[in-house]
């Protein structure tokens, strides 16, 4: 044996202090997750959510358009009974087809909140709704 090699501190796996080593790495590892891996995984989560809702929310809006469309033929319907069971009367409202032409289950009011608008012409009968915007008479309309 050299000179060198005797004074180099040998680690070997069956000495105290690679034990020692192996023990304080088994507890770095055991003690938890760092803050900065909480906040990694924060950040993926947030990106997972922000896609969902980009892949959402257009497929929300056009499910409200074609439940209004599906709630107007509806009441429609109903507006066409109506003339038919009270000649001369005029066009009915909505509260007065919520009397007996339309379930109790069927929407008064389109899927933004707003009030159905019910427009007779001798036999047509044409119900609109205000769309998302509220405004009746723009381009959004149903």
């Amino acid at each position: 044996m050299t000179h060198s090699e005797a004074n180099s501190p040998r680690l070997s796996l069956a000495t105290p202090r690679f034990a020692r080593l192996a023990r304080s790495a088994r507890a770095r590892r055991s003690r938890g997750m760092t803050l900065v891996e909480i906040m990694i995984v924060v950040v993926i989560m947030a990106l997972m959510a922000t896609a969902v809702g980009v892949a959402v929310l257009p497929r929300l809006k056009q499910a409200r358009i074609t439940q209004t469309r599906t709630d107007s033929q509806t009441v429609a319907s109903a507006a066409m009974q109506y003339l038919i069971d009270n000649p001369g009367e005029g066009c009915p409202t909505v509260e007065q087809l919520a009397g007996g032409y339309l379930s109790a289950s069927t929407r008064l009011k389109d899927a933004w909140d707003n009030d159905f608008t019910i427009e007779c012409s001798g036999d047509e009968v044409t119900v609109r709704s205000a769309g998302p915007d509220g405004s009746p008479g723009t381009e959004d309309d149903i």
